[in-house]
């Protein structure tokens, strides 16, 4: 571990030259793909139709030559072979963790399985994070979450009692007693997801606790959802808990993060490089991306020996940017603005592409606004419509009125000109979120 006041976790591997961690990173790969063929009757399929091995990986570059692996892949091979498919390196019973992800409607979700040295590995890329925002042993660390088979901030918890901090998990608590907790127990650092961390600060409002200045939190880390690296979102939960926000962001598939914004607060995110290779492709051609260029997130893991994850595409957008963006001294490379969105949340209205992570951005600039949704329609069975339903405060209502030009100015002004219908919902009567937000609606 780590000794403080040092600014990293694991300093050797964090400051690693460039050309020494892409060593490593060779170097761990050839023995992951080399295991999962040897271990994984899915990859030594896969390996095989495509005719190559771990040999062939001469240089990085050679990461092309392997095919990718795909959700729809990975739900096959489990619905053939329930429950875990053939992706498994060692037997079930050897297996201490099930988690599965959160799923889609009409879908199965995906299940997996680690263990025990899988579990410690999860638990040490979250203290690669959680040490980079500050998070130290004295630290009391509270969790808004509900402890359940979706991964979610697990692997927090115990890197947060790896580091040494006083853990308080809330379970299935209402959210008037968890902000109740987090100021009677002098939290300092709370983890819950951007909507979550707004909503707590909302409620705490209507108890007549204002977090700023009756609580001792001077962190709240997030995940699990893109607004964590929306600067209007972040904006507004660091204006109402007075605290630092910092973002990360992880996969079931891979067990835990693999980026987290650093205390600098870079307007991006460290990618895990010694622990990940993460490629950034066109979605279409499968090329590669430039620095700056706007693509879709492959990423290779190495720790997770029970599900080897070798080019998986995730359909996360993401937009690479160097290691010298940030001045932390990291040497790993960053994503500006974390993830930005996914690939399939793209809709197109009316010949213009909308994205729900846009529609924030521009909602959150008017903090009278507690809650929204976008919902999609189809007129006369010809013509996109794209609603926005906003729900103010009790006591901001009135204010709708003078706010309808601007809002639908700044949204048009960010969608060449689309036109949105607004309309103000009754107050409570839109969804709220504890884990990821759905706020997108689509009824055509």
């Amino acid at each position: 571990m780590a000794a403080d006041p040092s600014p990293y976790w694991n300093p050797k591997f964090e400051t690693l030259p460039k050309d020494r961690l892409q060593a490593l990173q060779l170097a761990r790969l050839r023995k992951h793909v080399a295991r999962a063929i040897e271990t994984s009757p899915f990859h030594a399929r896969l390996y095989a139709a495509a005719g190559v091995s771990a040999d062939d990986l001469q240089t990085l570059d050679d990461l092309r030559r392997l095919p990718f692996m795909t959700r729809e892949d990975w739900m096959a091979c489990q619905a053939e072979k329930p429950l875990f498919g053939d992706l498994i390196t060692r037997p079930e019973d050897e297996a201490i963790r099930y988690h599965l992800t959160s799923g889609t409607s009409g879908r199965q979700p995906l299940r997996v399985l680690d263990s025990r040295k899988d579990w410690s590995w999860i638990g040490e890329m979250w203290c690669y994070g959680f040490w980079a925002f500050g998070v130290r042993p004295k630290d009391r660390v509270f969790f808004a979450f509900s402890y359940g088979s979706f991964i979610g901030f697990w692997g927090a918890h115990y890197c947060c009692e790896k580091i040494g901090c006083l853990v308080l998990p809330s379970g299935n608590m209402t959210t008037e007693a968890r902000v109740k907790q987090i100021v009677e127990m002098g939290a300092t650092t709370v983890c819950a997801t951007p909507t979550y961390a707004l909503r707590m600060a909302q409620a705490a409002q209507q108890m007549g606790i204002d977090l700023a200045k009756d609580s001792k939190v001077d962190k709240l880390i997030v995940s699990g959802e893109p607004a964590g690296s929306i600067p209007a979102t972040k904006r507004l939960i660091e204006e109402m808990w007075g605290a630092k926000c910092g973002d990360t962001a992880g996969m079931t598939e891979i067990g835990t993060i693999m980026i987290y914004e650093c205390s600098h607060q870079p307007g991006g995110t460290h990618i895990l490089e010694d622990h990940f290779i993460e490629e950034v492709l066109d979605p279409e051609t499968g090329e590669p991306c430039a620095y700056g260029q706007e693509g879709e997130r492959v990423v290779t893991s190495f720790g997770r020996g029970f599900i080897p994850l070798i080019r998986y595409r995730t359909k996360d957008l993401v937009k690479k940017v160097p290691h010298t963006t940030c001045g932390c001294g990291r040497t790993g490379d960053l994503y500006e603005g974390g993830i930005l969105g996914r690939v399939d949340d793209m809709k197109c209205i009316r010949g213009t592409n909308v994205y729900p992570r846009a529609v924030e951005s521009i909602v959150r600039e008017y903090p009278e606004i507690e809650e929204f949704q976008i919902v999609l329609t189809r007129k006369d069975g010809i013509q996109d419509e794209i609603t926005v339903q906003v729900e103010l405060a009790a006591d901001k209502r009135s204010m709708w009125d003078a706010m309808i030009p601007n809002l639908g100015k700044d949204l048009a002004d960010a969608h060449e000109g689309l036109r949105f219908n607004l309309e103000l919902a009754d107050v409570g009567a839109l969804p709220r979120f504890e884990l990821k937000a759905k706020r997108l609606q689509d009824l055509r």
